[in-house]
């Protein structure tokens, strides 16, 4: 299996001693041998849960979601659903096992080439937006949290934190000249050491996104701060975080390659939305309650002689707490942005 540690040498190299944190978590996640391109997905048998590996109930929703979307637009031929972050494509095969009416053009976006290769068929699988469409919703489920960020910490004044080798070959930490300009959504002072991400990716990548269609909108299903004050005056280990089948990992700048890295979203980093819910206000909004009574009815009805269908149908009240919990995924931020038309990538 390919290291990630050659790339990222090199990058320092090249560099000329140090490369930036949001280089270094490009290389570390998604570069030759990183996480997300060796062996790093989410599922039972992977790393850890996101909503879609809970069960078909969240991609059941997700598709009376896009249904009430493509009627909002009067029902359009040409509506596409291009889901970004696709992983191996288990959002993709619930909503298509939901049967939407819409009938949608299915883009299922993922960077890593080996979990393209378990896309399932009937999407359009690729490793980058498509050209813009008409009509549509870009969905992106626990994507923004993995874009590469910048890290700043707080030492007297905030500085960025970059990566550089030192001479027994390990990862080291070294802060760079004072952030310039200071972003206004950082407070002047923090305590020393405290640390916040610079999350310009995720905010290119909103814009981008809305640009895409003429008519719809973006989704982003995360775990979300409203101000990055809070990331900051929290300690950093509650939101910096690393993943290693289902456990957290260790440091940020250790084990290369085999964890995942995360953050907490900061929304005033991002386009204003034009709305923002959690998910479990989301899910309710497009008929969890309903698909569990109906569940609920299905197996009390087939008890006595259940088959498959009546024991999926059972398993949407166990899905159901899991997703709705307010303390877990029920508590994550669905934010909704308004398509703005064509944007130059």
């Amino acid at each position: 299996m390919p290291s990630c540690a050659e790339p990222l040498r090199a990058a320092i190299d090249a560099a000329g001693g140090a490369i930036g944190f949001d280089e270094y978590l490009g290389i570390a996640l998604y570069g030759v041998g990183g996480f997300y391109s060796t062996e790093g997905r989410a599922g039972r048998r992977g790393d850890f849960i996101t909503s879609p590996e809970v069960g078909p109930l969240f991609g059941a929703v997700v598709a009376a979601a896009i249904d009430g979307w493509w009627r909002e637009l009067g029902e359009p031929a040409d509506f596409t659903v291009v889901e970004v972050g696709a992983g191996p494509g288990t959002l993709a095969r619930a909503v298509n096992a939901a049967s939407p009416a819409c009938r949608p053009r299915y883009v299922a976006v993922e960077v890593s080439e080996t979990q393209r290769a378990s896309h399932p068929h009937h999407v359009e699988s690729m490793r980058d937006l498509p050209p813009p469409v008409g009509s549509g919703v870009v969905v992106a489920n626990e994507l923004l949290d993995n874009l590469p960020f910048r890290l700043a910490v707080f030492d007297g004044v905030w500085r960025e934190s970059m990566v550089a080798l030192g001479r027994d070959g390990t990862l080291n930490e070294v802060l760079s000249g004072p952030v310039d300009p200071l972003p206004t959504w950082l407070p002047i002072r923090a305590p020393h050491g405290s640390r916040a991400p610079i999350q310009t990716q995720a905010a290119q990548w909103v814009h981008r996104a809305r640009g895409l269609m003429a008519s719809g909108r973006v989704v982003s299903i995360d775990y979300c701060v409203p101000r990055t004050t809070e990331l900051a005056m929290r300690p950093w280990r509650d939101w910096l975080r690393t993943y290693r089948g289902h456990e957290r990992g260790g440091h940020y700048l250790a084990d290369v390659g085999s964890q995942d890295i995360t953050t907490d979203v900061c929304l005033d980093q991002l386009p204003a939305a034009d709305a923002v819910r959690s998910q479990r206000q989301f899910l309710q909004r497009w008929g969890i309650d309903e698909l569990v009574d109906e569940g609920r009815a299905a197996w009390e009805a087939a008890a006595a002689a259940p088959d498959l269908r009546a024991l999926t149908m059972r398993s949407r009240v166990r899905e159901a707490e899991a997703l709705l919990d307010p303390g877990g995924l029920g508590g994550f931020t669905v934010c909704e942005w308004s398509a703005i038309g064509s944007v130059s990538p």
